[in-house]
């Protein structure tokens, strides 16, 4: 069995692929997950859970097979892949940048990451100060 790095949210480093001054960002293990699903199943977005039936994991869908909330925001795009949250989740995270990341396991049940034994995993760290006031909030 392999060790799985574990980067911890405290950490001041990203991990690789990440960018900062984002409010979303992807490993680069994500990047190159979204762009498999994507050549399977076209243009997809990403949704981040609410922590009902799949936790908190981003779950993938193809574009127009997910209904965008009128409450809902819009956080960034990982490989042309719109990424959403919704209002209310956004409000508590505003101050917190989510990075999509890539672990081995099966991903949630209506998320297109499902059965490649790969799933998608958020992993977050608070924005420094600075970051905050480059960010419109």
């Amino acid at each position: 069995m392999s060790k799985t790095e574990i980067h911890c949210a405290t950490d001041a480093d990203l991990p690789g692929g990440a960018a900062p001054n984002t409010r979303v960002t992807a490993t680069d293990a994500a990047k190159e997950l979204t762009r498999e699903i994507m050549a399977d199943h076209g243009d997809v977005l990403f949704h981040q859970s609410g922590g009902c039936c799949d936790g908190s994991s981003p779950m993938c869908y193809p574009k127009g097979e997910f209904k965008i909330g009128v409450n809902d925001v819009k956080l960034g795009e990982i490989e042309g892949a719109d990424v959403w949250i919704s209002g209310s989740q956004f409000e508590a995270w505003k101050h917190t940048q989510l990075i999509i990341d890539v672990v081995p396991g099966r991903g949630g049940m209506f998320s297109l990451d499902n059965g490649r034994e790969r799933r998608f995993l958020t992993r977050s760290r608070m924005f420094s100060d600075d970051e905050l006031a480059a960010l419109e909030i």
